[in-house]
């Protein structure tokens, strides 16, 4: 028994997206997000989209690559504290079930809003641009790797 730890995980990280009804939390809030953004009076249909599919893969991107260590005290003596969230979930293993829920869920967002906003050629980059972001970062090349040094330490 581990002392002063509430949970029986090594790292509760690991397990997040396996646990009940996150992946319907997770699709219920970018919807929320969406109506948000589309009760503004001044934003045409295209730009909600866009702007949903940026803030979405912006805060992916932030919680999944940029975040390292875990917030929970954990007995691993400091190993994953050098991981991203995304390196720690399912223990590192690849190709598992929710990591390719994180991996679908921002292209068929960047489908819908490349449908919606018409192939516009500006919220076509835009969109392209914010969906590579958050893809090639999932990818198992760039598993452990800080491209330029960015979010080393």
């Amino acid at each position: 028994m581990n002392v002063g730890v509430a949970h029986s995980e090594v790292n509760p990280n690991t397990r997040v997206m396996n646990s009940r009804g996150i992946w319907l939390a997770y699709v219920i809030s970018v919807g929320v997000l969406h109506v948000v953004l589309l009760s503004i009076p001044f934003f045409s249909v295209p730009v909600v989209w866009t702007l949903t599919n940026v803030i979405h893969n912006l805060v992916m991107y932030l919680l999944l690559h940029m975040v390292k260590g875990t917030p929970f005290e954990t007995p691993d003596q400091g190993k994953d504290r050098l991981l991203t969230h995304w390196e720690q979930i399912d223990y590192g293993t690849q190709c598992t079930s929710s990591r390719k829920f994180l991996s679908i869920s921002p292209v068929v967002l960047y489908l819908l809003t490349s449908f919606y906003t018409k192939y516009d050629p500006a919220h076509f980059v835009i969109n392209t641009a914010s969906l590579l972001s958050v893809l090639l970062p999932k990818l198992p090349q760039f598993h452990g790797v800080r491209v330029f040094g960015i979010n080393k330490y």
